[in-house]
């Protein structure tokens, strides 16, 4: 790319060459902040390095990685320098920033819905970027390119004309970032790009990310809450607290040697969730008594239409997507019950079905001995406030137009549960609970203005404000950090206690199941291969996918 001269290539990183990107004494503050959002960071990275970006929600992260793309807020207040190959980011032309974006640098975004357009195929997407910067390319050549760029993202080019909501959300990020590989940029920023994805297509897209690293030497920016992750994939690791830098190294020397308290901490944490075996065992379950929640043989198939060519040439239709596919099983009262599986496996679609948020194909949904699947739509909605749900994107249980507080009381009022005032007391005393502290630092702000992490954890205050039987956990943690998310599966525990819940818990972090769950449903295209107790599965697993599974989770090595 002409206007963006880079660095020779080199094996080796020279110290005498310009850096790929570089940060120095950098600093960000919001509109209507005066807080720093980055408070004098200096950093460097060189090409082909990979460095590894850790800490808490909110600890500033994303917002170096967004500048580095110069995505902030015209006007957002910055002070020091950031420049790629040795020119100025700051002084770039707006022509030159639209060539910068994609071709020299490429963001993964943490929420892939932010990068795709819900009214374009996934296709359409892939050529809209191709031709956008390379207008040359002719649509044949766009598609072939953009086909082989999905295909190594396990993306099968079936699904080419299908749209956003039609994959899951782990499929939703593949997509993603096959949109920041197509271009061949020089540099990736990475913004959690495996939170929604499980162990087996989280090793899959990046170690193939560590080679593009290698083969064209490329850098690599891995913004992660991901321990493990980040040590496995990374050359170097830098720790963020409050919006400074407070340590920066080789891996190796980060982990086995940590300066800073708080990577300590961290550290500690993080082998906590790995080394513990189920929390819960001193309020322990008994499958005796009848289960809470009961499925039998349900399904949730969806029909693909068929196109006009194929009713002209008189095709068989497309064979239905079996996401759930005639799945038994119960959960009983005080239990934790961990479902695992890879992205696209039906995890979530079949806890919108239990929900009757979709509607099942066939199949039995029982709670508390009531049918589900013959309630009415009123008697549902009733039956609904003792069974919430804990999203996996935060965002689509939190309305942008409603501060945190009025978000958190509106299953009081929807249910008449509570009057304003009473909602309002509930609401201060669960906002505490869930660790968003002090509270009045949080009520009256909107989802907008707090972190991903912090998103989270008012979904989770929502979700429990109405006192509810069963709570079905999506991917509740999968944005924290690994200190925070210690902190919110204790929380969850003591909740569990003191309201006398029953948990659902879907995740893909096997580490975070085994740290939490007493048994473990493992799901494989749409059906259940395994279920067994928690420690069995991982001592002694019996179908190949689930050996499969434990063999590709990262494991934080201890010093």
């Amino acid at each position: 790319m002409a206007d963006f001269p880079l660095p020779p290539d080199s094996t080796s990183v020279a110290s005498s060459s310009p850096s790929l990107f570089a940060v120095e004494n950098f600093r960000v503050s919001y509109p209507g902040h005066s807080a720093w959002a980055v408070d004098g960071v200096s950093l460097s990275l060189q090409p082909g390095e990979r460095l590894g970006l850790v800490g808490e929600s909110g600890c500033g992260k994303s917002t170096l990685g967004r500048a580095a793309m110069r995505l902030l807020p015209p006007t957002t207040r910055i002070e020091g320098q950031a420049t790629f190959a040795g020119r100025s980011i700051l002084e770039f032309s707006p022509a030159e920033l639209r060539h910068f974006r994609g071709e020299a640098v490429s963001l993964v975004f943490q929420d892939p819905m932010t990068r795709l357009d819900p009214l374009m195929t996934i296709g359409d997407h892939c050529v809209e970027t191709l031709l956008a910067h390379q207008p040359e390319l002719s649509k044949k050549a766009a598609k072939e390119r953009a086909i082989a760029t999905l295909a190594s993202v396990q993306i099968p080019a079936s699904r080419w004309h299908q749209y956003p909501h039609e994959f899951s959300g782990g499929m939703r990020q593949r997509v993603a970032i096959a949109l920041a590989l197509v271009l061949d940029p020089k540099l990736i920023v990475a913004d959690e790009p495996t939170t929604s994805l499980d162990v087996t297509v989280s090793a899959q897209i990046l170690e193939q990310l560590t080679e593009l690293c290698a083969a064209r030497n490329m850098g690599l920016i891995l913004i992660s809450h991901d321990l493990a992750l980040v040590g496995e994939y990374c050359d170097r690791i830098a720790v963020m607290y409050q919006g400074r830098l407070v340590e920066v190294g080789p891996t190796q020397s980060v982990f086995y040697n940590p300066q800073a308290d708080y990577t300590r901490s961290l550290l500690q944490s993080a082998h906590q969730l790995q080394s513990a075996g189920a929390q819960n065992s001193a309020t322990s379950f008994s499958n005796e008594a009848p289960p809470i929640l009961s499925l039998r043989n349900l399904t949730k198939h969806y029909t693909l239409e068929q196109g006009l060519l194929g009713r002209l040439l008189r095709q068989d239709p497309p064979e239905p997507i079996k996401a759930v596919d005639g799945i038994s099983l119960d959960l009983y009262p005080g239990e934790i019950l961990g479902l695992v599986g890879e992205s696209g496996c039906g995890k979530s679609t079949l806890s919108r079905t239990l929900l009757r948020i979709v509607e099942p194909t066939a199949g039995e949904i029982t709670f508390q001995g009531i049918d589900f699947t013959r309630l009415s739509r009123k008697d549902l909605q009733a039956r609904r406030r003792d069974v919430q749900m804990i999203f996996q994107d935060p965002n689509a249980c939190l309305n942008p137009m409603m501060t945190l507080g009025r978000g958190i009381a509106d299953p009081l009022l929807i249910h008449k549960l509570a009057t304003p005032a009473e909602a309002e007391k509930q609401v201060v005393a669960m906002l505490e609970r869930v660790g968003l502290t002090p509270v009045d630092d949080y009520y009256h702000r909107y989802p907008g203005d707090i972190s991903g992490g912090q998103q989270q954890r008012v979904a989770i205050a929502r979700a429990l404000i109405t006192h509810p039987k069963l709570v079905i956990c999506d991917e509740p943690v999968s944005m924290l950090d690994a200190s925070v998310q210690a902190q919110v599966l204790e929380l969850m525990l003591d909740l569990k206690d003191e309201l006398d819940l029953t948990y659902l818990f879907i995740t893909h972090d096997l580490w975070v199941a085994k740290y939490l769950c007493d048994r473990i449903a493992v799901m494989s295209d749409g059906k259940i291969v395994e279920t067994g107790p928690t420690e069995q599965i991982f001592r002694a697993p019996a179908h190949p996918y689930t050996k499969t599974l434990l063999q590709a989770a990262p494991l934080l090595a201890k010093a």
